[in-house]
C-alpha cells in the first residue's frame, strides 16, 4: 500500500521524477497524443506535405471547424495530434514569433529555429509546479535557404528531424508503412500520394476527401497551399482508394464507442 501511495505521488507532481528517473504527466501527455487521429509528414526533394486524418464524429458537426493544419507563416505548414486546445495555443505562439522575427530582422524565420523555439515553450510546462505539459505533438514542416525541412515537437520539450513521420493514433503501423515505401527521390505529387496510401493503410484502404486534409509547401514558390477537395478527389481515384464520407463516418462512431472507457470527453483530441 505504501508503495502504491509514492507512485500516486510521483504521479501527481510534474516536478518530481520517479527513483527510476521518469517524469509520470510527460508520458501520460504522450498518451494523450496517441488518442488523437493520425498525421502525418513527408520530406520529399522539392517540397513538404503534411497530410491529417480530419475524423468526424457527427454528421451535423461543420467539417470547416476541424482544423488540424495550420498555417504558420507563407513557408511553414504545422499539423497537429492530441489535445485541440493545446494545438490552438502552440500555434498561435509559433505564428507569434514567426511574426517578431520578421519584424526584428526583416526576414522569414528559419523552420529549425522556430522549432527549437516552440520547443523550449514546451519544455517549461515539464518543470513547473502548477501546470502541465501540453497533451500534443505538432509537425513542423516549410522551406528554408532553400531546402524542405520537417520537424517533430514532442511533449518533452524535444525536437526531432524527419524524413518522414507520423503522429498520432496508428503511428506505429503508419511508420512501418512509410519506412518501407519512402524515397529520398520522391517528388511533391510522390509524397502525397504516399501520405495518402499510408492514411488508406490504417483505415480500411479507403478514404473520403472530406475525412482527410493535405497541404505542401514546395521548394519553388516556398508558399503553404491547401489542397481542395477536388484536388483529393483526383488523388484518391487515382490510387483506388477512394470511399465515400458516409462509409467513413461510420467507421468513426464505432472506433469512438470502442475507444470510450471513461466519462472523458473524447472529442477534444484530434
Amino acid at each position: 500500500m505504501q508503495g502504491q501511495n509514492q507512485q500516486q505521488a510521483y504521479d501527481r507532481g510534474i516536478t518530481i521524477f520517479s527513483p527510476d528517473g521518469r517524469l509520470y504527466q510527460v508520458e501520460y501527455a504522450r498518451e494523450a497524443v496517441k488518442r488523437g487521429t493520425a498525421s502525418i509528414g513527408i520530406r520529399t526533394s522539392d517540397g513538404v506535405v503534411l497530410a491529417v486524418d480530419k475524423r468526424i464524429r457527427s454528421p451535423l458537426m461543420e467539417r470547416s471547424s476541424v482544423e488540424k493544419i495550420h498555417k504558420a507563416d507563407d513557408h511553414i505548414g504545422i499539423a497537429s495530434a492530441g489535445h485541440v486546445a493545446d494545438a490552438r495555443q502552440l500555434i498561435d505562439f509559433a505564428r507569434r514569433q514567426a511574426q517578431v522575427n520578421q519584424l526584428r530582422y526583416g526576414e522569414p524565420i528559419g523552420i529549425e529555429t522556430l522549432t527549437k523555439e516552440v520547443t523550449d515553450y514546451i519544455q517549461q510546462y515539464t518543470q513547473v509546479g502548477g501546470a502541465r505539459p501540453f497533451g500534443v505533438a505538432l509537425i513542423i514542416g516549410g522551406i528554408a535557404n532553400g531546402k524542405p525541412r520537417l520537424y517533430e515537437t514532442d511533449p518533452s520539450g524535444t525536437p526531432y528531424e524527419w524524413k518522414a513521420l507520423a503522429v498520432g493514433a496508428d503511428r506505429g503501423d503508419i511508420r512501418e508503412y512509410l519506412e518501407a515505401n519512402y524515397s529520398e527521390e520522391m517528388v511533391l505529387d510522390d509524397g502525397i500520394d504516399l501520405a495518402l496510401e499510408a492514411l488508406a493503410s490504417v483505415n480500411d484502404d479507403e478514404l473520403a476527401p472530406e475525412g482527410i486534409g493535405i497541404a505542401t509547401i514546395d521548394v519553388e514558390t516556398e508558399q503553404f497551399r491547401e489542397l481542395s477537395d477536388d484536388d483529393k478527389e483526383a488523388h484518391l481515384s487515382d490510387l483506388g482508394i477512394l470511399g465515400s464520407a458516409d462509409d467513413e463516418e461510420t467507421d468513426d462512431e464505432s472506433a469512438d464507442e470502442s475507444a470510450e472507457t471513461s466519462d472523458d470527453e473524447p472529442d477534444e483530441e484530434s
